[in-house]
């Protein structure tokens, strides 16, 4: 059944309304309406899976309680993804340290690498290596991998990068009961549904073109970057996300055909092997995806004891903006539901580790 206590305002009572209005307007707004101010963050390229360099940014407050390790969705960087941003700010108040990171072929990645995305592929295991050296610098344990969107499906395969990283031996100075699990918002669970649901969808077509454009900017980035690393005429020929993946991402990593890839990274298909303890925060009204996926998303988070599945009738994609009443009922500071549920949940988390 949904969750109840999520309520938006009543004109964002549509998951299109939500999505649109967090893109357009909250984006503009978002730092008037919370009072925890921006740690400050020292830069670091850390090491990913295959040796690809990632940047990132680290925070570390006085005796940390805990470590979030997360990144942002299918298109953006760490200079413009403000929501990632509150999620900093928020965690750091209150005592965790926090890194965020560039995922592949995104912001200052690219600069360093012309590795593509692989949606989860070698992107769970930078989270983990990313942790390990984190670790090093002083952020402890547990680590929670969080994300959203696409974000989101790359830190749910960032937990079972971590169970096959951790269990044959210490190779990264890091080990099973260091990862505490995984913290996610409206995360991608099956591309080759969604995008078809988007692109049959008259509002959703126009969603899609907006995210093509942006990865056709990512693309050109890292032609600007690395010119003999990529070929021009396949990113002309990309206009759409698919089409994205078709000329530039499946040939490398290997697959026959867009469906393969997908069917290879599908978030849905790993949950049945999460071994940490997961939230998933998912609404029924995401216009991002196919409704289809939430019965499905039901039924694993119902097969595995590990996953806390969170989901509501509202909330549209990556918006959770809550009303003064939803925020009253919670006990939150402010509209950004989504993340502080997350750090509601990774406090109690430590607390039921803590009572062990």
């Amino acid at each position: 059944m949904p969750d109840p206590k999520y309520t938006p305002p009543l004109f964002l009572r549509n998951g299109m309304a939500m999505t649109l209005y967090t893109a357009l307007s909250a984006s503009r707004t978002w730092e008037k309406t919370i009072l925890e101010q921006e740690p400050v963050y020292q830069e670091r390229v850390f090491t990913g899976a295959g040796g690809v360099p990632i940047f990132g940014i680290v925070a570390i407050p006085e005796n940390p309680k805990g470590t979030i390790v997360g990144t942002y969705g299918i298109t953006g960087s760490l200079d413009n993804q403000w929501f990632l941003r509150i999620l900093g700010r928020k965690a750091f108040a209150q005592g965790y340290a926090v890194v965020l990171f560039d995922w592949r072929a995104h912001g200052k990645t690219v600069e360093l690498s012309p590795s593509l995305t692989s949606d989860g592929l070698y992107e769970g295991e930078d989270f983990v290596r990313i942790a390990s050296v984190a670790k090093t610098m002083g952020c402890p344990a547990p680590f929670w991998f969080t994300g959203y969107s696409l974000g989101g499906q790359l830190a749910l395969w960032a937990v079972k990068a971590a169970h096959e990283l951790t269990r044959d031996g210490n190779q990264l100075g890091l080990h099973s009961d260091d990862i505490g699990g995984a913290a996610v918002i409206c995360p991608s669970l099956d591309s080759t549904r969604s995008l078809s649901y988007l692109v049959r969808d008259r509002f959703g077509r126009h969603l899609e073109q907006a995210i093509t454009r942006e990865l056709i900017k990512l693309a050109w980035r890292i032609y600007e970057y690395h010119p003999t690393e990529i070929d021009p005429a396949a990113i002309e020929r990309a206009n759409s996300i698919w089409g994205f993946d078709h000329e530039l991402v499946i040939k490398r990593l290997g697959f026959p055909s867009v469906e393969a890839y997908y069917e290879a990274s599908s978030g849905l298909h790993i949950l049945p092997h999460l071994n940490k303890p997961t939230l998933i925060l998912y609404a029924i009204d995401d216009p991002m995806f196919d409704p289809s996926i939430v019965a499905d998303l039901q039924l694993a988070a119902a097969d595995n004891r590990n996953i806390d599945l969170l989901l509501t009738r509202y909330g549209g994609h990556v918006g959770y903006i809550s009303s003064k009443g939803s925020q009253q009922l919670a006990g939150d500071p402010d509209p950004w539901w989504a993340w502080n549920r997350i750090l509601q949940w990774c406090d109690r988390q430590l607390t039921i580790t803590n009572d062990r």
